[in-house]
Formats: C-alpha cells, sequence, structure tokens
C-alpha cells in the first residue's frame, strides 16, 4: 500500500507539470521598415530604384507591407538636360509596400541625395552620398568544407583602390551578407572563401555582388548581420533596434539642423544607401 500511495504523489507531481504558464512578450507600436539601398551600375545611363516599406509587428508575426503617402528623392546639386529633367524624382506605387521610379544615372553619382517619406501623418527624412566599390576580379568555386562536410565554398578575389579608404557590402544571394573594410589591404587585391551552409545542387546558379559602402552603413550592417547570424536580409525586425538613418522630420523647420526634433525616439528602421554595385554569377557545379 505505501507503494502504491508513494506512486500516485509521484503521478500527481508529474502532472502539476503540465499547468500553462503565461510568458510576456515584447509589445512596442509599429514602426516603420524602409528598404532603400539603391544599386548603381554606372554602364547603365538609367537606373530604376525601387524601395520597399513595411511596418513591424507583434513578437510572433511576420512583418507586412505598408503604404506610405509619398516618396521622393532630391538631388539639390543634380542639374538637368533640360526642363523636364529635375533634380528630385517621386516612386510610384507597384503593388503594396513598393515603390519605383526611372531616372537618369548621373543624378544618384554625384551631390547629397535626400529621401523624404510621408506616412500616417509623419515625415522622414535621410540624407546620403554615392560610395564608389572595385570590381569583382574573379568568383570560382573551391572543394573545401567548414563543419558538417556539406557547405559550398567559393572563392572570391578583387582589388582595392589604394587612392580612397573603402569599406564593402557582400551580397551572396539569398539574403546573406558580409561587411570588410580595406584597412590591412589597401590597394592589394584579396581574396578569401565564403561558405554557404546549405549544400547548392549542382546547375544553380548564385549572384555575388559587391557594393561600396560609406562607414556608417558598414557599421550598421555589420550589427545586423551580427544579430542575424547572417541569415537574413537588412531590412527584417533585428532581435534588438539597430537604428539607421532615417529620421522623423514631421516637428523640424530646417533640415540642415537636427536640434529641434521633438521626439528622438521617432524613427523608422531601415537604411537610406546609394552605392556602386558589380555583380558577377557562377554556376555550381
Amino acid at each position: 500500500m505505501k507503494k502504491i500511495i508513494y506512486l500516485a504523489i509521484v503521478l500527481s507531481s508529474l502532472s502539476s507539470c503540465e499547468d500553462v504558464i503565461d510568458v510576456d512578450v515584447p509589445t512596442t507600436s509599429p514602426r516603420l521598415i524602409v528598404d532603400a539601398l539603391i544599386r548603381i551600375d554606372e554602364s547603365e545611363p538609367i537606373t530604376t530604384v525601387r524601395i520597399k516599406t513595411n511596418l513591424t509587428s507583434s513578437f510572433f508575426d511576420d512583418i507586412q507591407p505598408t503604404d506610405v503617402q509619398q516618396i521622393t528623392i532630391t538631388n539639390p546639386d543634380y542639374i538637368g538636360l533640360n526642363s523636364l529633367d529635375g533634380n528630385f524624382i517621386t516612386l510610384q506605387k507597384v503593388s503594396s509596400g513598393l515603390y519605383e521610379s526611372s531616372k537618369r544615372t548621373a543624378f544618384f553619382t554625384s551631390g547629397t541625395l535626400q529621401l523624404t517619406i510621408e506616412h500616417e501623418g509623419q515625415c522622414y527624412l535621410a540624407l546620403t552620398n554615392y560610395v564608389p566599390t572595385s570590381p569583382i576580379d574573379s568568383l570560382e568555386q573551391g572543394g573545401g568544407t567548414l563543419f558538417s562536410g556539406d557547405e559550398t565554398e567559393i572563392i572570391v578575389s578583387f582589388t582595392d583602390n589604394l587612392e580612397r579608404d573603402d569599406f564593402y557590402l557582400f551580397d551572396f544571394d539569398f539574403s546573406l551578407f558580409l561587411v570588410t573594410e580595406d584597412e590591412f589591404y589597401q590597394g592589394q587585391t584579396f581574396q578569401f572563401s565564403y561558405f554557404y551552409d546549405n549544400n547548392l545542387e549542382s546547375g544553380q546558379v548564385i549572384n555575388v555582388s559587391l557594393l561600396g559602402v560609406d562607414e556608417p552603413f558598414h557599421n550598421y550592417m555589420n550589427q545586423l548581420i551580427v544579430q542575424a547570424s547572417g541569415n537574413q536580409g537588412p531590412f527584417q525586425t533585428p532581435a534588438a533596434t539597430v537604428r539607421g538613418n532615417l529620421i522623423n522630420v514631421t516637428d523640424t523647420n530646417n533640415i540642415d539642423s537636427f536640434d529641434n526634433v521633438k521626439n528622438s525616439d521617432n524613427f523608422a528602421l531601415g537604411y537610406f544607401s546609394v552605392s556602386q554595385s558589380f555583380t558577377t554569377t557562377l554556376t555550381i557545379e
């Protein structure tokens, strides 16, 4: 009888572990997310700009596209070919949360560019300058592996420009990114291996791009890559808020001085960057 009672007590204690525990998850007001990384190919006379806008959501939900009232890019220093070639463009809605427009490439490659977004009665502004980069010298598949043995190695080579301090952003397709700077290889040819965790299929084509970025965007991307372990894009909701360069200027009467912004915590996530980009494709063997 004592054994039966003891067993009943044990079973009772185990069953108590099935109680539902309510866990509080972070709740914050939705925040605008802007994907405004503009890639420039100087060999093309016309550049088509695409900007995506989303809203942050609750802890377990996916982010959703959101529509804005207006998106414009202005270049006060731009001198157009004629009266129809003005110093600004207004992006048009293509689908929910997706806006685009086309403009002469020269519009983007000099002067200070201003991105302005109006959303739900708020005005957001970001400033940037065009950043050049270096072309990819070679891209080939290697035979090395890391840990599991299923990785796919590619070997990338490029030559840094001796005349400037460069910061780079590599886009390895599949929303995989890597940042680097030329502090230890300025003016030299730099070669390194990159490994894809999944075993890419034979015949699969990958696109590898090398973009020029400034130091603030380099640091911003580095934080996002660390948070995401390299497996998400730069405009997804991060585990912790990483502030980009889009500020709320609704209460600002002078864009050259942001000292009179009343709510410094009211900003959009994401980044506005205009980068020269070189892309090379590789077919996996």
